[in-house]
C-alpha cells in the first residue's frame, strides 16, 4: 500500500497479476515441492501489490470527477462482478479439468491474470507519483501517523476487519455447513450458488446502503448477525435462505465500511491505510480459522457459524453506541 501511494497505483495493478500468472505458471511447467513454494510467494506477492491501490486509484479517479459519492456503488458493482466470475470458474474447472488436466486449469489461470493485467491498464490515472527513493518509508509513516492523530481513522480502519474478517472466513466452510444439513451430495454446489448469489445482491445494493448512516449500518450488521445464527443454527436447508441473506448483508456492509474508510483518510496515504486495514482482516481471518476449528471439532458446523454471529452483533452494538454519543454531543 506504501509503495502504491508513492509509485504510480495502476502500475501495481498491471504488475500484481502478471506475478500471480507466473506463480501459476511454474506450477503447471515445473510441478515440484519448491515450486509450488515459490508460485505461492508470487501469488502473494501479486496480491499485495494490489492491495489498497485498486480503492486508492478508483476513489481518487471518482473524486476527480466530483463523483466520491459514488464510490460505494462502483466498488459495489466490481465486487458483484468478482463474485459471479468465481461462482462462473467454480462451474468451469470441472470441465476444463476433464478435457484437459492440470495443465488446461493452469493455462486458464495464467489467461485469467493476463487479462486482468491488461485490464488495470485500462484504467485511468491523473495522480502525479512522488519522486524519490525513500518516500515509500515516509509514505509508511505518514499513513501511520495520521491513524495515530485521527480518532475517526482509527475506528473506520478497526471497522473493516471486523465486518469483513468473519464471513471472508465462514466462506470456506459454507460447503461444510451446506451439507450438514442433510442435503444430497448433488445439491450441494446449488445450494452454494444461493449463498453466493446472496452475497451478489448484497453487493449491488451497496450503493443504496450510504445513506443509513451509523445507526443503519448497526442495524445492517445486528439482522444479518440474527439471521446468520438462526439459520445455521437450524440446521434445515431452508435456513440456507438466511445464510444467504446474512452474507448478503455482510458484503454489503463490508462495502460500506471500506467506502467509510476512504471518506475518511487523506489522498497521500490513501492505499497505504487502505491496506493496513486489509493486513487487520487477514490477521483476524487467520483468528477465526484457529477459533472454527476449535469449535467444529466438538460441535456440528451450524453451531460453529452461530457462534461467529456473536462478533456482528458486539460490532452492532459499538456502532449505535457511537451514533447515539453522537447524537447526544451534537445536541448538547
Amino acid at each position: 500500500g506504501a509503495w502504491a501511494d508513492t509509485v504510480s497505483r495502476r502500475l501495481s495493478l498491471w504488475l500484481g497479476p502478471l506475478l500471480t500468472a507466473a506463480g501459476f505458471a511454474l506450477w503447471v511447467l515445473l510441478p515440484s515441492y519448491g515450486a509450488f513454494a515459490v508460485g505461492f510467494v508470487l501469488w502473494g506477492a501479486g496480491g499485495a501489490l494490489g492491495s489498497g491501490a485498486l480503492e486508492a486509484l478508483v476513489h481518487d479517479e471518482l473524486e476527480r470527477l466530483g463523483a466520491a459519492d459514488r464510490y460505494a456503488r462502483v466498488m459495489g458493482r466490481a465486487r458483484a462482478a468478482g463474485l459471479v466470475a468465481v461462482m462462473a470458474a467454480m462451474g468451469l474447472a470441472g470441465p476444463v479439468f476433464a478435457q484437459g488436466g492440470h495443465t488446461a486449469v493452469g493455462a486458464a489461470s495464467v489467461l485469467v491474470c493476463l487479462l486482468a493485467s491488461a485490464t488495470a491498464l485500462r484504467f485511468p490515472e491523473h495522480r502525479t507519483p512522488a519522486a524519490g527513493h525513500d518516500n515509500w518509508t515516509a509514505t509508511l509513516r505518514a499513513g501511520l501517523a495520521e491513524a495515530r492523530a485521527d480518532r475517526s481513522v482509527r475506528g473506520a480502519l478497526l471497522l473493516v476487519p471486523a465486518v469483513s474478517a468473519v464471513w471472508g472466513a465462514l466462506d470456506e466452510y459454507t460447503p461444510l455447513l451446506v451439507r450438514g444439513t442433510g442435503v444430497a451430495d448433488w445439491t450441494v454446489p446449488y445450494l452454494l450458488l444461493l449463498i453466493w448469489a446472496g452475497a451478489t445482491a448484497g453487493s449491488l445494493l451497496a450503493g443504496e446502503g450510504e445513506r443509513l448512516g451509523t445507526t443503519g449500518l448497526a442495524a445492517l450488521l445486528a439482522g444479518a448477525g440474527l439471521a446468520l445464527a438462526v439459520g445455521a443454527a437450524g440446521g434445515t436447508p431452508a435456513g440456507l435462505l438466511l445464510v444467504a441473506l446474512a452474507f448478503g448483508g455482510f458484503q454489503a456492509a463490508t462495502v460500506l465500511a471500506d467506502a467509510r474508510l476512504q471518506r475518511r483518510i487523506d489522498n497521500g496515504g490513501r492505499a497505504t491505510l487502505t491496506s493496513v486495514a486489509g493486513l487487520g482482516t487477514e490477521l483476524a481471518t487467520v483468528s477465526v480459522y484457529g477459533g472454527y476449528a476449535l469449535i467444529a471439532s466438538g460441535h456440528a458446523h451450524g453451531t460453529a457459524f452461530a457462534v461467529f454471529a456473536v462478533p456482528y452483533l458486539a460490532t452492532a452494538a459499538v456502532l449505535y453506541a457511537v451514533a447515539r454519543s453522537r447524537s447526544a454531543t451534537a445536541g448538547a
